[in-house]
């Protein structure tokens, strides 16, 4: 299969535009089991035959059900089938923290451990990627992610930003990319149903009772009631004037 014009263009603008790849790169791909992620990993095997550089893929899933006697979940096991079909293997790494099933009316409480259990899980991405000796950390993150992200933090955390589509950490020994950052869900939706992918129900206890679906909920109201606000607010993110946004202390003179 090869991309539409269009989208192929956009994956390759943000790969250019932050310099997401580079020769050698052994990039670990986060890969969840959803649309996004397995997306993500059939479009970074397909650049790697074409592209003038060279770099490795390690797909990895953290398995949030693993069976009680240690062997893979059914869905970190679908994964796996999933990743085999590109002629990659999976690792799976048994969750180290994981939530439990809130009551059925969920709740504040409830949503707010997604973050916990987010966090929880890219921090053992992170160490894993040190023990592979990998440069890079590839997430399945799109368009329509960076803006939710940047919605949560603004109604939630109360600051200015989101996820960016390149970010060096501990001192630039390791780097957080997002191929996909310039298509919607949609588009990447179309995507998996033209390579004929099924993604894998999330085993995850909180199901889609999670903040982040608060945000999303929010922006496609925003949506509806503002046409084209989601590519505006997009453009935003990379126009900001910070003479007009207010400082502690007002602002006071010396």
């Amino acid at each position: 299969m090869q991309l539409p014009r269009e989208l192929n263009r956009r994956v390759g603008r943000a790969l250019h535009d932050y310099a997401m790849l580079a020769d050698g790169d052994r990039v670990l791909v986060a890969v969840s089991g959803g649309i996004d992620s397995l997306v993500l990993l059939w479009l970074l095997s397909h650049w790697r035959r074409k592209a003038p550089i060279d770099y490795r893929l390690l797909p990895v899933h953290v398995d949030m059900a693993p069976s009680p006697d240690g062997r893979p979940g059914e869905a970190a096991v679908r994964v796996a089938a999933l990743v085999a079909r590109l002629g990659l293997e999976t690792e799976i790494l048994p969750a180290l923290w994981r939530p439990e099933p809130q009551a059925e009316d969920g709740g504040p409480a409830g949503r707010d451990l997604c973050f916990r259990c987010s966090r929880s899980r890219r921090t053992q991405l992170f160490a894993h990627a040190r023990t592979r000796a990998c440069t890079t950390i590839a997430f399945g993150h799109h368009r329509d992610d960076i803006i939710e992200t940047f919605l949560l933090n603004l109604t939630c955390a109360g600051n200015i930003s989101t996820m960016v589509p390149r970010q060096a950490l501990f001192g630039g020994n390791l780097h957080l990319i997002r191929p996909l950052a310039y298509l919607d869900k949609t588009e990447i939706e179309a995507i998996g149903r033209d390579l004929g992918v099924e993604p894998v129900r999330s085993a995850c206890p909180l199901g889609e009772n999670t903040r982040r679906r608060d945000m999303h909920d929010l922006a496609v109201e925003i949506e509806r009631r503002v046409p084209g606000a989601r590519a505006r607010l997009f453009a935003a993110l990379g126009n900001v004037r910070g003479d007009y946004l207010l400082r502690q202390g007002g602002g006071r003179r010396p």
